[in-house]
């Protein structure tokens, strides 16, 4: 793999997907969104997991630890239910908290249902001897996570709110990380104009 490729941890928390109930739909929608919004070659590492404290902790911390992820990605359990504990977790594993992503998601969500005030989500920064990592907890819903990432646009395609992850590849750039870029028509990243990088010309 290229030094420039973003290798990115999925990690589903589910205890009824992770016992094979039901199907998860978490991490194929979070490949999906990616794909379409990252120009960037990717490379993804999947984890399926219950709602378990401990091997939530574990499985972040080898995600970034020993895989070395730039971004890890978590869905489910970051409600108020007993059982929702990624939160908890992201926390423990955590050099530093970036509140700005909940406090942003939070509002994104809020435009379509009053409950997203229930949600906890959180997102971090892992860092360990030369290597850094972005870890953000993101909804359980497949509608939910392209609202979240990608923010609210109206009929003409020109944003409302904006998602997450316009924040994300200058926040890899800033820990170290690959040079990031987006699809614009499906997310535009923002740097600093000091930060952009001039493209080739071929």
């Amino acid at each position: 793999m290229s030094d420039e490729t973003l290798v990115v941890g999925l990690v589903s928390i589910s205890d009824r997907a992770s016992g094979g109930v039901y199907q998860d739909q978490g991490i194929p929608a979070l490949e999906e969104w990616l794909r379409s919004a990252l120009t960037t070659p990717l490379r993804f590492e999947t984890r399926l997991i219950p709602d378990e404290r401990p091997q939530i902790e574990s499985t972040l911390v080898d995600l970034v630890d020993n895989v070395h992820c730039h971004l890890v990605l978590t869905t489910g359990g970051t409600g108020p239910a007993r059982r929702d504990v990624t939160p908890e977790a992201t926390l423990a594993i955590a050099t530093k908290e970036m509140p700005g992503f909940g406090e942003q998601m939070r509002q994104v969500s809020l435009a379509f249902v009053p409950t997203a005030i229930l949600s906890r989500q959180v997102a971090v920064i892992r860092e360990t001897a030369g290597h850094a990592a972005l870890v953000i907890n993101l909804p359980g819903q497949p509608k939910a996570i392209k609202e979240t990432l990608e923010g609210l646009k109206d009929a003409d395609g020109k944003q409302i709110v904006g998602g997450v992850f316009a924040a994300v590849p200058y926040c890899i750039d800033l820990i170290g990380g690959p040079y990031a870029e987006t699809n614009d028509a499906v997310c535009k990243a923002f740097r600093p104009k000091s930060a952009i990088r001039k493209k080739d010309n071929a």
